[in-house]
């Protein structure tokens, strides 16, 4: 099975495009439902429960795993490859930059002259700096812009993805980012995809929006394509499963959102013991 864990149920989002580019494998997915939200926790905890998570995935037959969690993918990605060597492990934040950096070297406006990115996400994901970093790192002439937006993940997770006062919100967030002259946009939050067509029909269409989601997906999928031996040991079917350490708030509306259906939770919290 492919591992997917979250803090949440925004991790769906990566589940969708896994389902989308790799649909004969099983999946098994958590969310941490009971310790959310991880984007206002320190890195220490992240840390504690990414790794706790992820030994329990493996336990339970996943043969890779993906870290769906923005904060999780900041603050403990890194620690989990370490610690997991023998496991492929893949997160949010590298497939957005590589697709980031290949979009702002080629702008799609001729208006704007490139090398301007921003980042929107979870207080816990923009804290950490993750994303300057690495971007500043594989190229320093990037200028590079972020900014929490808390209010967008209540926001989904009421349903209220297309509401007036949702419109309202990206556009106040936002617009510091437009100021800047940004030609590029990450999604560094799982639940943020949903917003995507609001966010693109709210910002200059000269800016490219780009959803971590997908980018991953594509990535998982490159990577299975060339190592089969680990492709084999991968359950097919669609006996997929989803579990949830507490009882997860409006799972039907967003797996609706997510893939049109409801999905059957399993709540059970195998770490408060």
């Amino acid at each position: 099975m492919i591992g997917i864990f979250d803090s949440g149920v925004g991790g769906l989002t990566v589940v969708k495009e896994i389902f989308k580019y790799l649909p004969e494998h099983q999946i098994i997915y958590f969310g941490d439902t009971a310790r959310l939200p991880y984007g206002t926790k320190g890195a220490d905890f992240v840390k504690k429960y990414s790794k706790k998570i992820t030994n329990w995935l493996l336990k339970r037959g996943a043969k890779i795993i993906i870290v769906a969690c923005n904060t999780s993918s900041a603050w403990a990605a890194d620690s989990l490859k370490k610690d997991f060597k023998k496991t492929p492990i893949f997160e949010m934040i590298n497939p957005a930059i590589t697709e980031a950096l290949a979009t702002t070297k080629n702008p799609s406006a001729s208006l704007r002259a490139g090398k301007k990115i921003g980042i929107i996400g979870t207080p816990g994901t923009i804290r950490s700096g993750v994303y300057q970093k690495k971007f500043l790192k594989a190229d320093s002439s990037l200028e590079i812009f972020s900014q929490a937006c808390p209010l967008f993940v209540p926001l989904v997770e009421e349903g209220l993805v297309d509401d007036k006062i949702t419109i309202e919100i990206i556009k106040k967030y936002l617009e510091p980012l437009k100021e800047k002259g940004i030609d590029t946009l990450i999604l560094g939050c799982t639940h943020y995809p949903l917003l995507k067509t609001i966010i693109e029909d709210t910002i200059d269409s000269g800016i490219k929006v780009i959803n971590p989601a997908e980018s991953l997906a594509k990535e998982v999928k490159k990577y299975l394509e060339e190592n089969t031996t680990t492709a084999k040991k991968i359950k097919r079917g669609s006996k997929h499963q989803f579990f949830f350490s507490d009882e997860p708030y409006n799972l039907e509306k967003i797996s609706h959102l997510c893939f049109n259906k409801r999905i059957k939770p399993i709540v059970k919290d195998p770490f408060n013991v």
